[in-house]
């Protein structure tokens, strides 16, 4: 899976740095079916997954790494549907809100009854 840093998601963490305005913490993990490679400029994932269980949700955030510079989010969905994941995102709010870094990947095929755990991590270099 390849992680894009988003341009917003830069600007949003600049900011929250900078203390110029006030930033929601990037607790949120969406998950998706779009297709499309992944880009700085995305803003928002291009297929969202909104029922059959994939809703948007607080990922559990942990900081890891040898100099405590990687944030980690970690979310399980329970399916109630049938679906394809091919993206997920993290994000800085339930609904809308700003795209720290965004995925696409091979096919997760979820069936009513499945579960999908995911593990995102952001190495801040």
């Amino acid at each position: 899976m390849a992680d894009v840093v988003c341009n917003i998601g830069k600007q949003k963490i600049a900011e929250l740095c900078g203390n110029t305005t006030t930033v929601a913490p990037f607790i949120y993990l969406a998950i998706g079916t779009g297709v499309t490679a992944a880009a700085s400029t995305d803003i928002q994932l291009e297929a969202e997954i909104t029922t059959s269980g994939g809703a948007r949700g607080v990922a559990t955030a942990t900081i890891e790494g040898a100099l405590l510079n990687t944030l980690k989010l970690v979310k399980t969905w329970d399916f109630t549907g049938s679906v394809s994941v091919t993206e997920s995102g993290i994000l800085n709010a339930s609904s809308s809100g700003s795209l720290l870094a965004h995925s696409v990947f091979s096919p997760y095929n979820c069936v009513n009854g499945d579960s999908l755990a995911l593990t995102s991590r952001v190495t801040f270099s």
